[in-house]
């Protein structure tokens, strides 16, 4: 039963003990206001909800307020740490049973008839024996908890886990365990958008301030809108809450920029283009302004970062510490400045090149190369970093300024090394015929098309952005769809005939990230040869599970029910002839048609996308956006297709 705030008041410390170190947000507060947020769907009621759980956290357990945050957004830490669980269904189960004393293979039953082993193990619990009460569950004590279970390695490590969990399991009360489940499966499904988190935490130290009390209703609006853009902005640059949140009780929102700025060994996600589908639209898009074609290259995006202390860093665009897999580049590093150079972040395409011809490799020779513990003596392939962008440079971020700005300190301030590090190949031009035989330079080039960018005009770098201030024109978006789409795979069918003992079909998922859930786009047969296949079915295999998760938004068509599930693990670039209405498959339901998804029509495999990881995949979002850039009338122009799986 849903909790009211009057009573998830009652689980929170009082006035009197709020400044002790004792003081610590019960578990318990934290899951009834889960529980709220899951009962609604209303982005502002769930807004609403979390703010004032924050503003009492503010009040009354100021130094737990970090680990709520991260546990409200299921991660143990900033996203570039890199911290797993490493927690698979086995290990949950077996925990849920040593801490109720239930039969394995009932619970697996139960799992089974209700899709969600938190709501079993919730179910359970009052299953469970103890001799003694244990005291109840703390924010710190489950963060903690947490934290210690993703460093558990080697000798007995499942045991250990284990052992943890059912201690956590064994302390919990009400609806506690189904959390607590959750929070180890990797999504705690009740709806809960990040970008939702930092506008309520925003709102929270606003609300919280004595002065908003004396404003108006329009001055205040104006001060909740002013304070959301501002952490937002914040986080983009610097994302941690281990820097942002203490910056944010010391100094409060206003001065919080002062504080928290783009930091080298702290990497940001990257700025994003739109594609487009002409030459014409480029120029319809930066008429009267400036702007600069560069090539595409068809590589790894590479942040590289060098700290004051001379110490290199090297970030994909999803934030994983490269910095093992490419130790040649990190060698080249101090030749490519000048000697007055102290700190920078650049943002490149690493590539793979061909010593003997000076000439860019495809995508998948770099895809071939060994992705840890490389040693530079070690490293086949050769690869090239070709740079694009300064996000920093000597001490000061450089985001603010026009790209015409970075680029001239860019050129000014490093050293192209032949074969190892250029400046990516560029041109400016408004002339169609010159801009269309650069593209096709780029392509004889192996490049995949052509970056167009304002210089001066809107030309700041924005961070996590997918901005209208960058094109991208691939070779083949000049006819048929105009990008291709980076999905997750989560349901395999069994080949038939010469592709008997492999998996022959695959069903496909987009990302919803409000709704923390994978919709299934569309089911994919074509793209593979032999030995992809063989590699698909090896990888995947260890990838099964028994059900469909209960974040999987799937039809129950039997059409487009595989013969064997896949954890969300791996994401696929893919292309295909349109996206088209479909009433079986999920995707974007309701942003384009009410009780219809969206699917992709003769969709093809392109390659594997290491560099993303599930939640990284092509969002509900952008999928509808693709439908509507085809210029049909979105419910009725693109006909419905049952066969189009």
């Amino acid at each position: 039963m849903t909790q009211t705030p009057t009573a998830m008041a009652q689980r929170m410390p009082t006035a009197t003990t709020s400044r002790s170190p004792r003081n610590r947000v019960p578990y318990a507060a934290l899951c009834e206001t889960f529980v709220q947020i899951e009962a609604t769907t209303k982005r502002l009621e769930i807004t609403d909800i979390l703010t004032k759980f924050f503003q009492r956290v503010i009040s009354l357990s100021p130094s737990n307020l970090t680990q709520c945050i991260y546990l409200c957004i299921n991660r143990i830490g900033p996203e570039y740490e890199g911290r797993e669980l490493h927690v698979g269904d086995s290990i949950l189960m077996k925990a849920v049973v040593e801490a109720t004393g239930r039969n394995l293979q009932a619970l697996k039953a139960d799992v089974v008839e209700h899709g969600d082993l938190g709501t079993v193990a919730e179910q359970s619990r009052g299953k469970q024996r103890t001799l003694a009460t244990p005291q109840p569950l703390t924010v710190p004590q489950v963060f903690d908890t947490l934290k210690t279970i993703s460093e558990i390695t080697g000798t007995s490590s499942q045991k250990r886990k284990i052992d943890l969990i059912r201690k956590m399991l064994v302390a919990c009360r009400e609806n506690e365990a189904k959390y607590i489940i959750r929070s180890l499966a990797g999504t705690l499904r009740i709806g809960l958008a990040e970008q939702t988190v930092l506008q309520s935490l925003a709102r929270a130290f606003v609300l919280n301030d004595s002065e908003t009390r004396k404003m108006s209703k329009d001055k205040l609006e104006n001060e909740l809108a002013s304070a959301t853009a501002i952490v937002k902005q914040v986080y983009t640059e610097l994302p941690t809450y281990d820097q942002i949140v203490p910056a944010l009780l010391e100094h409060g929102v206003h001065h919080l920029p002062e504080h928290c700025k783009l930091t080298p060994g702290i990497p940001l996600k990257p700025m994003l283009a739109h594609p487009t589908k002409s030459l014409t639209e480029v120029l319809d898009r930066f008429e009267n302004m400036t702007f600069s074609c560069e090539y595409k290259y068809d590589g790894e995006r590479a942040q590289i970062h060098r700290l004051e202390d001379g110490s290199v860093m090297i970030f994909s665009r999803n934030s994983e510490n490269l910095s093992v897999k490419y130790p040649d580049i990190i060698a080249r590093v101090p030749a490519i400045s000048k000697p007055d150079v102290t700190s920078f972040v650049l943002d490149c395409e690493a590539v793979a090149w061909d010593r003997e011809k000076k000439c860019i490799l495809p995508f998948q020779v770099l895809s071939t190369r060994k992705k840890k513990d490389v040693t530079a003596e070690e490293v086949k392939i050769q690869v090239c970093v070709f740079v694009f962008d300064l996000l920093y440079f000597n001490g000061k971020p450089v985001t603010g300024e026009p790209l015409k700005t970075r680029r001239q300190l860019l050129e000014e301030n490093f050293i192209e090394i032949e074969g190892g590090f250029h400046f990516s190949k560029s041109m400016e031009s408004s002339n169609v015929e010159e801009i269309q035989t650069f593209l096709n330079e780029a392509i004889v080039g192996n490049c995949e098309g052509l970056m167009v960018k304002t210089l001066e005009k809107e030309a700041s770098y924005e961070p996590s952005k997918r901005s209208r201030n960058w094109l991208k024109v691939k070779k083949d978006y000049l006819s048929g769809l105009g990008d291709s789409l980076d999905l997750v795979v989560i349901g395999g069918w069994y080949g038939r005939g010469k592709r008997t003992g492999t998996y022959g079909a695959y069903l496909l998922a987009c990302y919803d990230e409000d709704r923390e859930e994978y919709q299934s786009i569309c089911k994919m047969g074509t793209g593979f040869d032999d030995e992809s296949l063989a590699g698909h079915y090896k990888f995947l295999s260890e990838h099964t599970i028994e059900a469909p998760k209960n974040y999987y938004n799937i039809s129950d068509n039997p059409n487009v029910r595989p013969d064997v599930w896949f954890d969300a693990v791996q994401v696929w670039e893919v292309k295909c002839a349109d996206l088209s209405i479909s009433p079986v498959h999920r995707a974007a339901m309701g942003l384009v048609a009410e009780d219809k998804g969206i699917s992709l029509r003769f969709p093809r495999f392109i390659r594997i996308r290491d560099d993303k990881g599930p939640s990284d995949a092509t969002s509900a979002a952008q999928v509808a956006e693709m439908y509507q850039s085809q210029n049909i009338n979105p419910v009725h122009g693109n006909k419905s297709r049952d066969d189009d799986f």
